[in-house]
């Protein structure tokens, strides 16, 4: 017998969540979209720990602490960035740019960088969408966090201007629910 044998679905789960993400719609068919799964509890602790110096900058972003904890006790962590390099070429204006000059502008680094074009921001977006209604019909507990990303980018863990985590749970509550600073 195994008590408890639920958890170790969570990553074949979790790449599931993977290929919603990378055949999600995308602007023109162009991929611009990284994608990346941790599973091991050293990479998690890695992340959680730069997470939680990030959160040393001030209270305004002590809510990086609250997420690093979350890391910890999730079962698996699924990244999904943009790797911005040319942009869709419809001239939107979006970025503020055209597609013809916003290559050539200098990037701002901060928690991420820019500008990046509008479209495939929304590319990255929608895979986010896919990934999490894949995650909900598999009834794996997650959270769209902002906060890891920041950390992987700072590590350098995977490409990308614009990185979002999707941490997976298995547990009798939901650990990213009812969460306190």
């Amino acid at each position: 017998m195994k008590l408890n044998p639920e958890k170790e679905v969570v990553e074949k789960l979790a790449l599931e969540l993977l290929v919603c993400a990378r055949t999600a719609p995308k602007a023109r068919g162009q991929d611009n979209l990284e994608l990346a799964l941790v599973t091991d509890k050293d990479e998690l602790e890695k992340i959680a720990q730069e997470m939680e110096k990030i959160a040393e900058r001030g209270e305004a972003f002590k809510f990086f602490k609250r997420d690093a904890d979350n890391i910890r006790n999730s079962e698996a962590l699924v990244l999904i960035s943009v790797d911005f390099k040319n942009p869709v070429g419809v001239n939107c204006g979006a970025c503020g740019y055209t597609c013809d000059t916003i290559t050539k502008v200098e990037r701002k680094v901060l928690d991420y960088e820019g500008p990046i074009c509008a479209m495939r921001l929304i590319d990255l977006g929608i895979a986010i969408g896919s990934a999490v209604a894949k995650a909900k019909d598999l009834c794996l507990d997650n959270r769209v966090m902002y906060t890891v990303g920041v950390a992987v980018k700072r590590l350098g863990l995977m490409p990308g201007q614009v990185i979002l985590g999707i941490p997976l749970s298995v547990k009798g509550k939901n650990i990213y629910f009812d969460r306190k600073f």
